[in-house]
């Protein structure tokens, strides 16, 4: 404790003796100071005990007495102390009348007692409190660490709320309740969700105060820009020095803890780059035991694979893509083939070049010397798809801070349901293994109905949700992000789950959407894939000649070669439709062949020109 005023007149050098305010003695004293002056009020800060001899005052006057003391009492003067047998024989009666009417304690202050005898003694007792805070504050340190030690964050924070008494929580990088202590402060902390999450948005280290039932402290963990978690500490009165010790050294093992796992996910993110190569690559068993049990039963489990990617590598792509549909609808064709094959394997080409795209990613272990995970699998194109996940186990750049948020959303989502989550950031891309059917998928596809609900509701809108939901993103401004989903799959079909992962993610990407399902596809149509520029843009190519044939008024070979194609090739059926005579269809169908010079025997042929049909139709041409 400070020294208080009881404590200074019990000090038994100092002889005093208090004649006014005897109730009030237990305040803490800050300081002692002596001044003479008629006014020493501009020239205090609150806490002093004052010590005159009344040289300049009119002690006797009750008046002025009044408004001295009134001053003092009102400046935050904690005490007066009065030296007799110097100017005055004994404390003037105008002086005790004014303490006692602002409750004002006075101290009779004996004439062999000097001044510097009571400013000693105050300053010794201020000295003291300090070095108790101090040695407590060290004492509270070793028992932290210790606990930190032996029983992890957990135990810490038992250890610190019994240092405090009050309690302490631990919060996630999502804000999530992680650990509490004691338990009945649970529900205290769960309410503070929305501050923790205010405080990550500031840059780290940042603090907070929050008022409520308790005094709440907020303090984010961690070195980098962005709080990786948050320490709230809740009291029923300010902290003292020696709580604040306390305090500081928790933040200080919390944040070593951080940072230690820190490096510990990293190293994780380097097995599981691994793991998930070798299951890529057909290689189930060294991948179990490669993992061990660093993903529990996930590799013994349906799981789903997800794929997501930020805006600039989709605009990239999608360039790609286009040029490719530009040379032939075939391609939307195979893409839609491929989806509804499901069970074959990871396509040698675009698997391929999902390696090239993770460039700017650091290999993973092994990844830059030849491995189980380079090996083509049974599949013949696993070997590929293996090579496309480089096992860069880096962090998501400023150019992904919508990846970022995922992976804190997924992370966050399967360590409350107690659930393995394989993460591989590769570049721009993302690449989760989730449990079927888990909390992380669920999340998931939270976070993308979040997202699309406030890029359709715009800027304003994508804020309000950020506060508002755990799943929602904190922020969209100019980027975007798209996500494929596959079917649930087993380890040994990991590397058909990375393909239809990645039809899933190119079809988002076409239609505008955040996530795709492969389920959706099937259950789908492939004409919204020809609503593409290029693949209207082919179509245009392939259908102007005989437009152009028919503006002249020499026949309706466009209608004429829809019916026919709609009937298979049925002359008779296609020629009632149109109303003409069979002959007349044979007629113009020989037209539509030296028009466009292919013959509609071939099969891709009439494909190509059906599918030029539809997409000129979904266009409303």
């Amino acid at each position: 404790m400070p020294p208080t005023l009881a404590s200074l007149v019990h000090h038994s050098a100092l002889k005093l003796t208090v004649r006014a305010g005897e109730d009030r003695l237990d305040v803490p004293v800050r300081w002692a100071h002596a001044s003479e002056l008629a006014d020493p009020v501009p020239y205090m800060e609150g806490g002093e005990l004052l010590l005159i001899t009344a040289l300049k005052l009119d002690a006797e006057d009750p008046e002025a007495m009044r408004r001295y003391v009134r001053r003092l009492a009102g400046a935050g003067v904690v005490g007066l102390g009065f030296a007799v047998g110097v100017h005055y024989e004994d404390i003037p009666e105008a002086l005790v009348r004014a303490a006692e009417g602002e409750g004002l304690p006075l101290l009779e202050v004996p004439r062999r007692t000097p001044f510097l005898a009571i400013s000693k003694a105050v300053s010794a007792a201020i000295a003291a409190e300090q070095y108790r805070a101090v040695t407590a504050g060290f004492a509270a340190q070793r028992e932290l660490t210790k606990q930190a030690l032996t029983d992890g964050p957990e135990g810490l924070l038992r250890a610190l709320a019994g240092q405090v008494d009050g309690w302490a929580a631990l919060y996630d990088a999502s804000g999530a309740v992680v650990a509490v202590a004691p338990e009945w402060a649970e529900r205290r902390a769960g309410r503070l969700t929305g501050d923790v999450d205010r405080l990550r948005d500031r840059p780290a280290p940042a603090s907070a105060v929050v008022g409520g039932e308790d005094r709440v402290e907020l303090h984010s963990l961690g070195t980098g820009r962005r709080a990786r978690a948050a320490l709230a500490v809740g009291t029923a009165a300010a902290l003292g020095t020696a709580e604040r010790y306390a305090v500081h050294s928790a933040i200080a093992l919390l944040t070593l803890t951080t940072e230690r796992s820190r490096s510990l996910h990293a190293a994780e993110q380097r097995i599981g780059a691994a793991v998930l190569r070798m299951l890529l690559a057909g290689e189930c068993d060294h991948a179990r035991a490669v993992a061990g049990d660093l993903y529990g039963g996930l590799l013994d489990a349906p799981f789903r694979l997800i794929l997501a990617e930020s805006a600039s590598a989709s605009a990239a792509r999608a360039r790609v893509e286009g040029a490719v549909s530009a040379v032939g609808a075939v391609g939307v064709v195979e893409e839609v083939a491929g989806a509804g094959a499901g069970a074959g394997a990871a396509d040698p080409g675009r698997g391929g070049n999902a390696a090239a795209r993770g460039g700017g990613a650091r290999s993973g272990a092994g990844a830059d010397r030849a491995g189980p995970g380079a090996a083509a699998g049974p599949g013949g194109g696993a070997g590929e798809a293996g090579r496309a996940v480089m096992g860069a186990a880096v962090a998501v750049g400023s150019g992904g801070d919508l990846l970022g948020q995922l992976v804190e959303v997924v992370e966050a989502a399967a360590a409350r349901a107690g659930e393995a989550v394989l993460v591989v950031p590769d570049g721009e891309r993302l690449v989760v293994l989730a449990v079927d059917g888990g909390a992380a998928v669920e999340a998931c596809g939270e976070f993308a109905t979040a997202l699309e609900a406030s890029r359709a509701a715009g800027p304003d809108a994508a804020s309000a949700a950020a506060s508002t939901s755990v799943a929602a993103p904190v922020s969209v401004e100019e980027e975007e992000l798209v996500v494929g989903l596959s079917a649930p799959a087993g380890p040994i079909a990991a590397a058909a789950a990375y393909k239809q992962a990645e039809q899933a993610l190119s079809v988002a990407r076409r239609r505008g959407r955040c996530l795709v399902e492969h389920e959706e596809l099937a259950a789908g149509s492939v004409l919204p894939l020809l609503g593409d520029d290029a693949v209207r843009a082919f179509a245009d190519s392939l259908l102007r000649p005989l437009r152009e044939h028919d503006a002249t008024g020499r026949g309706d070979l466009v209608a004429s070669l829809r019916a026919w194609l709609s009937r298979h090739g049925q002359w008779d059926a296609a020629a009632a439709d149109l109303g003409v005579h069979r002959h007349t269809l044979r007629y113009r169908m020989r037209r539509v062949e030296e028009i466009v010079g292919r013959s509609l025997d071939d099969p891709d042929v009439r494909m190509e020109l059906w599918l030029a049909l539809k997409a000129t139709a979904a266009a409303g041409e």
